[in-house]
């Protein structure tokens, strides 16, 4: 597959804090196998922060999706089954010793841009946490 076309995964995960890892190491394999390297790492982070707060903060099922424009930019997000907004982040100065409040703020520090939206479909309720980091800006 050429690195201009797009793709998308999504990988539908238990409320189980090991799905943390499941989907961290399934994230670098995609985009190992897409050529993506030099994205892993920060990739990795944001990705463990989304689908952990997923897990931790709500009773249901998550996802984690994935998706790359074909035009340099990915798209990593994680979907829980609670329509409870997420709270804003914390600055990252205030918490450097906190245990919990980090990770949406990691989110802003380390992605080009973030955002969340509500969700409902079919009946069901929830929301949508994603964030963006450009290819250009992570292969410097």
């Amino acid at each position: 597959m050429p690195e201009n076309e797009p793709w998308e995964y999504s990988l539908y995960i238990p409320n189980d804090p090991r799905a943390v890892t499941v989907c961290r190491r399934t994230l670098r394999l995609i985009l190992t196998m897409h050529g993506l390297i030099g994205m892993v790492d920060v990739a990795e982070l944001l990705a463990t922060e989304l689908v952990s707060n997923a897990v931790r903060h709500t009773k249901g099922p998550a996802a984690l999706r994935v998706r790359w424009s074909g035009n340099g930019v990915l798209r990593i997000g994680a979907w829980d089954a609670d329509p409870t907004p997420p709270e804003p982040p914390l600055s990252l100065d205030r918490g450097l010793d906190a245990e919990e409040g980090r990770g949406l703020a990691l989110v802003r520090a380390c992605a080009d841009v973030w955002g969340w939206q509500p969700l409902a479909r079919e009946g069901n309720r929830g929301k949508y946490i994603w964030c963006e980091l450009g290819a250009a800006a992570r292969a410097a």
